[in-house]
C-alpha cells in the first residue's frame, strides 16, 4: 500500500524563514557594516574562499570533475592549485590583492586556476571565453591583471594584441608548442593532470584574507560604453554558497522534510555543468556549492542535448540545467525515450525568460525531479531568489522570494516605494551584493545608492513576497543565457559608413528565449546588404552577439517625444513565428 502523499504546503513561507533564520539556526543572521552601511549577512557563513578551498579537501578521493574521459579528485585538484598558487606566488610575484585572468573553455583546469588564485589572495578574472581579441584586450587591461591563465584558442586569438599586452604574462592551457606562443605551459609548470594527485600536499601559505577583501571581478557589459568589472568581495562569494543552501532548506520544509545537510556517508550527487564557468551561474551557484558539498561535476566541451542526455545515464547524475532552452532541448530530443534518466532528482535553470509550461513538461519528463528557477545578476553574485518544488509549480511565472540576507525595494521612477502589487524597478541590498565597478566610480555612483543596488529590472511582488519579472534591464536582451547589451552592438552597427540609424530589439525564439534582431535606417545615398551589415558586426563583436535579422529602411525610425526610438515598436513588428 502507497504512503498518502504529505498535504502542502507543510507550512508558510513566513514560518520556514522565521526557522531557518532563528538564532541557533542554521541560517541565523547578524549585521554587519560595509562603508558605513548595515546589512544583514549569514552568521555562519565562511569568512573566505580561502577557507572553502581548505575545508573541500576532506572529499579527498571522491571524483570532483569529469571531462570526457578525464577525472580529476578532490585531492587532486586540491594538490593541483596549490601547486599552481606557489608557482603564481614565487615564480609570478603574485601577492594579495593581485589580479589573474581566466580565459578558456570548462577544462578541468579551469577550477584548478581559480582556486590557485584564490587561495593565494589573488582576484580571481573569468573572462569570457566567446569574446573577440580586442575585447579580451581591453578586459585585460581594464583589471589590470598580472598573469592570464588561457587555453591555445584565446592563446591565438590574442597573439595580433601581444604587443599591447607585452607586460602581461601567460600561462597555456592544453596548448601545443606552436599555439604557446610566450606563454609558458601549465604542464610544464606544474605537471599533465594525470599527475596531480602525485604532486606535493602541502598547503599554500596563509593569505590572511577577511570577508570584505576583494575577491572576483566579473564583466558585465553595460548599457552604454565599455564592459564593467562588477568587484566581488569574499563574503559575497561565500554568501552565495549559503544562499544555495537556504533555498533548498526552504523548499525542504515548505515540503514537511528534514533540512537536507551533506553527509560523508550519503552517496555522491553529480551535476551536469552545461553553462560556462565564466558566469556567476556556473562558478557562484554550481561549482562552488558542488565543492563545499562534495558533488561531482561533469563538464561538457560544448552543450548538444543528445551529449547531455548520454553523460546524465553513464554518470547517473543527480542535476541538470543551466537556462531554459536547455530544458526544453532535453526532453524533446530524439534521444530522450531511450536514455535512463531515472536518477534526475533537480532541474535547475535561471538566466533567460521562462515559459510557465515548461515547469509541466519536466514534471512529466522527470516524475522524481524539483524544477526549479531563480533571479540573479553579476551584481548579486548569483542567487538572488529561486523558486523551487511545489512552490514553482504553484507559481510558475515567479522568480520566489529572495533570500533572508536581500534586503527588497520596489520603487517609481523617482526613488519611492510603490504600493503592494505595483511595478516598480527592483532595488537590493545585502551580504550579496558586489563592492562596485572596478575603477568605475560613475557607473557605480548610478547604480549603487547607499548600499542598494539598482537592478534596471522591473518587477512586483505578490502578497508573500515572491517576485514577478516583468522587464529586464533596460537596452538588454538575453540570448540563450548570454547577456547581450544593445547599445553595444547599436554601436558596431554605426561603424558601418552606410548606417544612419539603428536599434537592437530580441526576437522571441522558443529555446534561446531571445535572439539579437536589428533595425537599420541607411543613409541617403548609400547601400548596405543585410548579410554585409552582418558581417560588419561579425568583425567587431563575438558570434552570439551578431543579429539574425536586420530589417533595413529608408524611413527614420519610430521615436517618442522626447526624442528616443519606440523599440516596442519595432520589436513588436519583428515578431513572427518562434524560430526553432
Amino acid at each position: 500500500m502507497e504512503a498518502a502523499e504529505k498535504p502542502w504546503p507543510a507550512m508558510s513561507i513566513d514560518e520556514a524563514y522565521r526557522r531557518l533564520t532563528a538564532p541557533g539556526a542554521p541560517f541565523e543572521m547578524v549585521e554587519v557594516r560595509r562603508d558605513g552601511v548595515p546589512f544583514r549577512a549569514y552568521a555562519r557563513a565562511p569568512a573566505s574562499l580561502r577557507a572553502v578551498f581548505d575545508a573541500g579537501r576532506t572529499w579527498g578521493p571522491r571524483t570532483a570533475f569529469v571531462h570526457e574521459d578525464e577525472r580529476l579528485s578532490f585531492e587532486g585538484l586540491y594538490r593541483a592549485a596549490s601547486a599552481l598558487g606557489r608557482v603564481l606566488a614565487d615564480e609570478f610575484g603574485l601577492a594579495k590583492g593581485d589580479r589573474v585572468a581566466i580565459l578558456m573553455r570548462n577544462f578541468p583546469e579551469w577550477p584548478v586556476a581559480f582556486w590557485a588564485v584564490a587561495a593565494t589572495g589573488g582576484v580571481v578574472v573569468p573572462l569570457n571565453a566567446w569574446g573577440t581579441g580586442p575585447e579580451h584586450e581591453y578586459a585585460l587591461l581594464d583589471c589590470g591583471a598580472k598573469v592570464a591563465i588561457a587555453d591555445a584558442e584565446r592563446l591565438t586569438r590574442l597573439a595580433p594584441h601581444a604587443e599591447a599586452l607585452a607586460a602581461l604574462r601567460f600561462i597555456g592551457v592544453r596548448a601545443a608548442t606552436s599555439e604557446l606562443g610566450r606563454a609558458t605551459a601549465l604542464d610544464r609548470l606544474i605537471g599533465p593532470l594525470a599527475d596531480y594527485e602525485r604532486l606535493p600536499g602541502d598547503a599554500l601559505p596563509d593569505p590572511g584574507l577577511s570577508p570584505d577583501d576583494d575577491a572576483t571581478i566579473f564583466y558585465t557589459s553595460g548599457t552604454t560604453g565599455r564592459p564593467k568589472g562588477a568587484l566581488g568581495s569574499q563574503r559575497n562569494i561565500c554568501t552565495n554558497i549559503v544562499s544555495v543552501a537556504f533555498c533548498a532548506a526552504r523548499a525542504a520544509l515548505r515540503r514537511g522534510d528534514p533540512i537536507p545537510a551533506p553527509a560523508a556517508t550519503a552517496p555522491q550527487r553529480g551535476t551536469l555543468l552545461s553553462v560556462p564557468l565564466f558566469h556567476v551561474t556556473g562558478c557562484h551557484s554550481i561549482m562552488l556549492p558542488n565543492y563545499v558539498n562534495g558533488g561531482k561535476i561533469v563538464l561538457m566541451r560544448r552543450w548538444n542535448a543528445e551529449r547531455a542526455l548520454e553523460l546524465i545515464e553513464r554518470e547517473r547524475l543527480n542535476s541538470f540545467g543551466g537556462v531554459p532552452s536547455m530544458a526544453w532541448q532535453v526532453v524533446e530530443s530524439p534521444d530522450f525515450a531511450r536514455r535512463d534518466t531515472s536518477s534526475i532528482d533537480l532541474v535547475s535553470y535561471g538566466g533567460a525568460p521562462s515559459a510557465p509550461d515548461l515547469v509541466a513538461r519536466l514534471r512529466a519528463a522527470f516524475p522524481r525531479a524539483q524544477p526549479r528557477q531563480g533571479y540573479g545578476l553579476t551584481e548579486t553574485s548569483a542567487l538572488t531568489s529561486s523558486n523551487a518544488g511545489e512552490d514553482y509549480v504553484a507559481r510558475p511565472a515567479s522568480v520566489g522570494r529572495p533570500v533572508p540576507i536581500c534586503d527588497v525595494r520596489i520603487v517609481d521612477a523617482e526613488g519611492r516605494d510603490v504600493p503592494a502589487g505595483s511595478v516598480g524597478e527592483l532595488w537590493l541590498k545585502g551580504a550579496n551584493i558586489v563592492k562596485g565597478y572596478w575603477r568605475k566610480p560613475e557607473a557605480t555612483a548610478a547604480a549603487f545608492e547607499n548600499g542598494w543596488l539598482k537592478t534596471g529590472d522591473l518587477v512586483r511582488a505578490d502578497e508573500e513576497g515572491l517576485l514577478y519579472v516583468v522587464d529586464r534591464a533596460k537596452d538588454m536582451l538575453i540570448r540563450g543565457g548570454e547577456n547581450v547589451y544593445c547599445v553595444e552592438v547599436e554601436d558596431a552597427l554605426y561603424t558601418h559608413p552606410a548606417v544612419m540609424d539603428a536599434a537592437v530589439v530580441g526576437i522571441p525564439h522558443r529555446l534561446l528565449g531571445e535572439e539579437v534582431g536589428a533595425v537599420v535606417q541607411l543613409a541617403p545615398g548609400k547601400e548596405a546588404g543585410e548579410e554585409e551589415l552582418k558581417a560588419h558586426v561579425a568583425a567587431r563583436l563575438a558570434a552570439f552577439k551578431v543579429p539574425v535579422r536586420i530589417d533595413i529602411r529608408r524611413d527614420p525610425l519610430p521615436r517618442n517625444a522626447n526624442g528616443k526610438i519606440l523599440k516596442r515598436t519595432l520589436r513588436d513588428g519583428m515578431k513572427g513565428p518562434d524560430r526553432g
